[in-house]
Order: structure tokens, then C-alpha cells, then sequence
């Protein structure tokens, strides 16, 4: 055991050694990200990983236009410094674009050269062999990072906050919120608000995680914690504590925040999308029909004191792994002059799109996308019904489950555009067997307790791929157009003023489209799936396209539903950086 103990010092002394940021300059001005520059952040700036706090994705600048756009150049590109999922988010500001990548590392790039100012590497304690889901979460990194006064923020597959300098990639300092050594781990990164640090903790699927999954507020200048609400026990909600049925807290799992947050400074709310309950079948979880909350629900929580101002619960009684905690995009419009403030999310796997109001939660509408089976109608007071016949009463009992747990609607995040009032959704139509298993619960793995089958495309159904465009108002989702293909969307989308949606897809083609037609505008291959969150900057008059490539889950989930695009071997993971051609 000693010798064991020796050996992992040793390791983690060696890979501290090589985590001190390299190419460390102090020549360079960088200006504070102050409060006032997250409300309205600077058209040439991408300060958050959609760009904003109200998570449109959405991009004030517009040299890169329907005009322009087939004159693209590659100005730069730089390839990635570790392996894994690609579901990066590439920050902008003051001319250093930050990338994050999987198992914690961080670069600054000069964001007109690609050159390498500093990089930084965490070092991430080594883990049984056996821990494989908990493994797996130091790989799946998405935007893990966020920017505020000079310094970057990043969370941590160790379930650490690290804040570092923004010039060089020195520590500040570091604080640890949870144990990892349980399960838990950050796997998207934190807003901040107002000196505050709010994150969302991961890992509440894993054996020793039981009783909790948090959304948390740290002070940004020491780490001390100010608040934390947990999305699986409320005591203050008797209705909560009730849908686990007779599970108590100290026995549940899930209701994991996979999706960074948005804010609204109005009302100092800030809405958090909520993942599946585990394990994910009812009759092994033992909740009976309770409706479990708050899984799969979107919250409203004050951003000073963390209390709960209002849920809605998208999908009851998950039994597929359907979770929904993907983004909560927050859309102002004024009808016969009238701000509506509202809620729009298609936020669960079953690809639904939700109209909520934002400052009550209620319930406006719903729109369907793609094939789905699971949800049969929803009431006009906003309350979701199940297919029960698809729930299994033994175990081995199989269900062909649409979508499935890859798909309609995953972690890639849409974009509204307020040119068009519309939200664009990359989408995968999907389905699988779900059977629920009997299985022994064991350190750093799942408790899900299910086989799922291949993933298949729905009957009928030839094209794996869609990106819809939905019309929003506070009354309605239409569909303004659609755009199916064979290969599966593997990219966030992007909006601009510019008139664009840009995004991509496991075929390795980056596309824009027009906003109001859907028409494809320009078309570019790369070297892998498209990935991340594409965004774009401007500097020195001219604007900049950040477009992240590499490997993809949602590219290989799929693969077999369009097995004439052959997908690369390797990861690939890079970023490429397009401008216009300078004018003579």
C-alpha cells in the first residue's frame, strides 16, 4: 500500500510539474470582463460559451453575411491538446481566444495569429482502472470554462474551482466543492454573476452519489461557498419529496444540470435545465408512478440566496434516459406593446420544444420535431403525459424507446436569432431497445441498470439529420423550415446578424444557412465531425469564425444509419478559423 501511495505522489508531482503554464508573456493589455460587459457584452466579444446570458447564440456582427460568406479563407487553424469528446467553447476577448479541452486543459491563443500565449494543464488525480463512467467525465469536457475581470474560470473533472490569471495561466487559487473520490465532477463550466461563480455539478449518476446533485454559488474572490440547491431532495417542497414515491433522499440518483445556465439581471433569476433520475427505469429505482422531480424539469432560482422560484418538469417518469437538461434560451418579445418575457428550450432527447414564461414558469406551448413515442399529449395547463404502455413491468423487458438516448435533441445547443424570431435546432432522429437490468452498483460507474439496443432510425424515417427552424411567439413554435440530411448534426449552431446559422455535421461539413429559407449558403469539409460551439469575433475590422472539429459521440451513435459517410480513426480534434478576404 505504501509503495502504492509513493507511486501516485510521485505521478501527480510529475504531471504538476507539466501543468505550469508554458509561453507565459506580460507584454500584452487585457481589460477586465467587468458586470456591466456580460449584461452587454461587445459585439467583437464571444465572453460566454452562447455568447450572452440569455444563451441565444446569437451574434451582433455581420461582415460575414449572406453576401459574403461564400468568400470565406482559412486564416488559422490549431489542433488540440488532448483527446476526447469534442464539445469545446472557445472564448473571445481582447484579441486572446481561451480553449478549453478534455482532462482540464486550458490554451490561450493570439486570436489573429493562432499563436500559443500560455497553457495550462490541471492535474487530475489517477483513478482505478474500474472507475470506466467516471473516466469517461474527464473526456467529455464541454465549455468549461468562463471569463470574468482578468481571470478564467474552470471547473474540473475533480469537481474543483480553478481560477486563473487570463495573461499567463497562473493559479489564483483553487477550491474543492465536492468529493470526486464518491463520483462527483464538473463537466460544464459556470456562469458568474455579480462576484458569484454559479456551477452545476456532474456525476450524480455514479454509485456514491446518492442523496445529491447540485447547483451551487461560490464567492469569485475566495471560493467560499454562498448557496446550493439540491435537484433530487427539496425539503421545502412536500409535492417534490412525494413524486420519489417511497425512495428516501439518501437513495436517489441523477437530476444531473448537464447544461450551463442562463441569467436574466431583470428578475435575478437564473434557469437551469435538469437531467434523467437514475437508476432509469421505475421499477428498479422503486419510485412507483411518481412523477420524480425535479428530473427533467427547468428551475428558476434566485441568483442572491439559491431558493427555488418556480419549476416545470418537461418529461415525468423517465424510464429511457430521456433527460432534458439541455439550454434554457431566454427571448423577450413585444406584442401590441407588451414585453413577454419567456423561456424556449428544446430540452430533452425526445426533441420537444418548450414556450415558458419566464417569470412565472407557466406553460405557453410545445411543438414536436422528431419522431417520438414516449410523450402521448400535453394539457393545456402544461401537464405531460407518458406512453405507459413502453414501461417495462420485468425485468429484461424490452421497448423500442423514440428518440433514443443518442438523440433527437443532445448536448449541441441552438441558436435564436432576433432578425427572424426563430430558434434553430440541430436534431437526430433515433430510437433504440430499452430493457431494464439487474446490476450491481459499483465505484466510479452508472447506476442505470438498463441494456439499451442499437440505435436505428424510426420506421419510415431515411435521413438521420435535422436542423429545424422554429418560428417562436408567446403563443406558439412553428415551423419555419426544415433541413434533413443523411449524416447527424454533430455541432452547436451559431446565429449572426449577418442573416447566418452556421453548424455542422458527422459527414465533416460545416454549413451556413439562411436564416429565413434554410437555404445552404456555403459549405466547407474539414478534417472531422464538427464539433463544440462554433463562435465568432471581430479584430481590427474584421470578423473571425471559430469552428471546433474532432471526435464525436453523437457522430458514432449513429454512424450505422448513414454507413456510406465514413467516419475518421483518429480524434482530430482541432479548431479552424475562417475571415474574409482582406479589400484592396
Amino acid at each position: 500500500m505504501k509503495t502504492l501511495v509513493k507511486s501516485l505522489l510521485v505521478a501527480t508531482a510529475a504531471i504538476a510539474v507539466i501543468s505550469a503554464p508554458a509561453l507565459a508573456q506580460d507584454t500584452r493589455e487585457y481589460s477586465p470582463v467587468t458586470d456591466e460587459m456580460l449584461l452587454d457584452p461587445p459585439a467583437e466579444d464571444w465572453l460566454t460559451f452562447r455568447g450572452a446570458y440569455n444563451n441565444q447564440g446569437y451574434s451582433k456582427l455581420d461582415l460575414i453575411n449572406k453576401d459574403t460568406v461564400s468568400d470565406l479563407q482559412l486564416a488559422w487553424a490549431w489542433p488540440m491538446a488532448e483527446a476526447g469528446i469534442q464539445e469545446t467553447a472557445p472564448l473571445i476577448h481582447d484579441g486572446i481566444l481561451f480553449l478549453q479541452t478534455n482532462n482540464n486543459i486550458v490554451e490561450a491563443l493570439d486570436a489573429k495569429t493562432g499563436d500559443r500565449i500560455w497553457t495550462y494543464r490541471h492535474a487530475l488525480p489517477e483513478l482505478p482502472a474500474s472507475w470506466s463512467y467516471q473516466l469517461n467525465q474527464a473526456r467529455r469536457q464541454k465549455n468549461s470554462i468562463a471569463l470574468y475581470q482578468d481571470k478564467v474560470v474552470l471547473t474540473t473533472a475533480d469537481a474543483k474551482i480553478v481560477v486563473l490569471n487570463a495573461l499567463d495561466g497562473k493559479v489564483v487559487w483553487e477550491k474543492q466543492v465536492l468529493d470526486y473520490n464518491v463520483g462527483y465532477s464538473y463537466t460544464v463550466g459556470p456562469i458568474v454573476v455579480d462576484n458569484k461563480i454559479i456551477s452545476a455539478i456532474s456525476g450524480c449518476s455514479i454509485a456514491g452519489t446518492a442523496g445529491g446533485c447540485y447547483i451551487l454559488a461560490h464567492d469569485f474572490e475566495t471560493g467560499e461557498e454562498l448557496w446550493r440547491f439540491n435537484t433530487i431532495d427539496d425539503p421545502n417542497n412536500p409535492e417534490q419529496q412525494a413524486s420519489w414515491g417511497e425512495v428516501p433522499p439518501e437513495n436517489r440518483w441523477g437530476g444531473t444540470p448537464w447544461t450551463t445556465g442562463s441569467y436574466d439581471p431583470e428578475t435575478r433569476t437564473t434557469f437551469w435545465g435538469i437531467g434523467m433520475p437514475g437508476p432509469y427505469s421505475e421499477l428498479i429505482r422503486g419510485s412507483g408512478d411518481g412523477s420524480v422531480l425535479y428530473t427533467n424539469s427547468t428551475l428558476a432560482l434566485d441568483i442572491d440566496t439559491g431558493e427555488l422560484k418556480w419549476y416545470y418538469q418537461h418529461l415525468p417518469r423517465d424510464n429511457w434516459d430521456l433527460d432534458s437538461p439541455f439550454e434554457r434560451i431566454l427571448v423577450d418579445q413585444e406584442v401590441d406593446g407588451e414585453v413577454r418575457k419567456m423561456v424556449v428550450t428544446v430540452p430533452g432527447k425526445n426533441g420537444i420544444a418548450f414556450g415558458l414564461d419566464r417569470e412565472t414558469g407557466e406553460y405557453l406551448w410545445h411543438k414536436e420535431t422528431v419522431h417520438q413515442n414516449v410523450v402521448t399529449g400535453i394539457d393545456p395547463d402544461g401537464t405531460v403525459h407518458i406512453n405507459e404502455d413502453l414501461i417495462s413491468q420485468a425485468v429484461g423487458e424490452s421497448h423500442l424507446a423514440c428518440a433514443s438516448v443518442s438523440g433527437g435533441k443532445l448536448w449541441q445547443a441552438g441558436a435564436y436569432s432576433p432578425l427572424t424570431q426563430a430558434y434553430y435546432v440541430p436534431l437526430t432522429e433515433a430510437c433504440n431497445t430499452v430493457a431494464p437490468t439487474q446490476t450491481e452498483f459499483t465505484a466510479g460507474n452508472a447506476v442505470g441498470a438498463v441494456q439499451f439496443g442499437p440505435r436505428v432510425l424510426p420506421e419510415g424515417v431515411t435521413d438521420a439529420g435535422l436542423v429545424e427552424a422554429i418560428s417562436v411567439s408567446p403563443t406558439a413554435g412553428e415551423t419555419l423550415w426544415d433541413y434533413r440530411s443523411r449524416p447527424a448534426p454533430t455541432s452547436s449552431l451559431l446565429a449572426t446578424a449577418g442573416g447566418l446559422v452556421i453548424g455542422g455535421d458527422a459527414a465533416r461539413d460545416v454549413k451556413a444557412w439562411d436564416q429565413e429559407t434554410g437555404e445552404v449558403l456555403w459549405t466547407q469539409r474539414l478534417n472531422a465531425p464538427i464539433g463544440g460551439y462554433p463562435a465568432t469575433y471581430e479584430l481590427d475590422g474584421e470578423q473571425y469564425l471559430v469552428i471546433p472539429t474532432g471526435y464525436s459521440n453523437s457522430a458514432s451513435s449513429i454512424s450505422s444509419a448513414f454507413p456510406e459517410i465514413p467516419l475518421p480513426t483518429g480524434s482530430g480534434n482541432s479548431i479552424f478559423v475562417f475571415k474574409l478576404p482582406k479589400s484592396e
